[in-house]
């Protein structure tokens, strides 16, 4: 009987240790980057069902497999459907999101691409979590070509405007969040051979497929156009429906000789003639935001091509729109709303491309 109480209370003992060592045993740390806009875009997952239903979207199950593309990230009411149309085909499970650094001119950033130390990031659809991979390219990428900076990151739209898209049809996707400020030619040339090299290898440690298992998502907005409530007048052609077109078909203009098509440096160093000065890289020509991340997106993902498969990305046209040229879908009554106006004098565009 003594021997059997022994067992017993041993037996209790082991178990109360064992209780007590998993509950001491440390928690994955969560580094959580909470959703910045809140009237722009959906915060809740009851948003993005009436998103899709105002839309008349229908998201079923696809077998493509985008390498790349180029989204919106403007308010949902304005911009809605081209996040769909553009990131449909984007269908892998670790996303690299490629964005603009709007706020860079705060924080004294330029010339190095800027990377974040949170480990999720918020979404209608739960946390969403920073690849692993993001630490993996730190460490392989030199020291000169980045910098981690989470306030940036904290206040940066262009990214959390996608990622609800994205969660919404793959619940286990996760994200690499790169922000891309003020940069020139040359620089987007050198730092995105180094991107693209570091991420050739991952791809091949891992044994992943670029566009299966990885694709890689371009944040921009189009041309800002317009007189009114800008920080400078933005209608070199007018304000009249004429101007208007004319600002239009410049826009077209820049896509069809750079982003369509079998992809090459000179197009990617074109869209770079057409946007920024050329005497300062940091002050507009033609006033699209992504003026750096688009053409820094393209070069890394164009090269990553080049170097799993010796072949050039070819664009794909897909639709473009502006936020005055389309009937708007209703927001309000979800608790959203839009951050600017949209009139004659004051309207935003959109393109969606996607790469092959």
């Amino acid at each position: 009987m003594r021997v059997l109480f022994m067992i017993v209370v041993v037996t209790l003992f082991c178990f109360t240790c064992k209780q007590s060592t998993e509950n001491s045993l440390p928690k994955e740390e969560i580094k959580l980057r909470h959703v910045h806009d809140t009237i722009g875009f959906a915060q809740y997952d009851w948003q993005m069902d009436s998103i899709y239903k105002r839309l008349q979207i229908k998201d079923s199950p696809n077998n493509l497999n985008w390498k790349a593309a180029i989204s919106p990230h403007d308010d949902y009411k304005y911009a809605g459907r081209l996040y769909y149309e553009s990131l449909k085909g984007i269908n892998a499970n670790t996303i690299i999101l490629i964005g603009v650094a709007h706020r860079a001119r705060n924080y004294e950033l330029q010339d190095k691409i800027i990377f974040g130390n949170f480990t999720h990031w918020q979404s209608p659809f739960g946390n969403l979590k920073v690849s692993s991979i993001n630490a993996e390219i730190l460490e392989k990428l030199p020291e000169d070509t980045y910098v981690v900076h989470d306030s940036i990151q904290v206040l940066e739209h262009s990214l959390e405007a996608i990622i609800p898209f994205l969660h919404r049809k793959n619940r286990n996707v996760e994200i690499v969040p790169i922000l891309i400020p003020y940069i020139n030619y040359q620089t987007i040339d050198t730092i995105s051979d180094e991107l693209a090299v570091v991420v050739n290898t991952i791809l091949k440690e891992k044994n992943w497929i670029y566009g299966k298992d990885l694709a890689i998502v371009i944040s921009n907005d189009a041309v800002h156009y317009g007189d009114d409530q800008w920080s400078a007048d933005l209608a070199p052609f007018g304000t009249d429906s004429l101007g208007t077109e004319n600002a239009r078909q410049q826009d077209l203009e820049i896509i069809n000789t750079c982003l369509v098509d079998e992809i090459n440096r000179d197009k990617i160093k074109w869209f770079t003639e057409y946007t920024v000065q050329k005497e300062d890289y940091k002050e507009y020509k033609w006033v699209w935001c992504g003026r750096y991340s688009v053409p820094f997106g393209l070069a890394f993902a164009n090269k990553l091509n080049l170097l799993e498969s010796n072949e050039k990305l070819t664009g794909t046209f897909l639709e473009y729109q502006s936020s005055i040229d389309h009937k708007l879908i209703t927001v309000e009554d979800l608790g959203m709303g839009t951050t600017a106006i949209a009139t004659q004098r004051h309207w935003v565009a959109y393109v969606s491309i996607k790469y092959q």
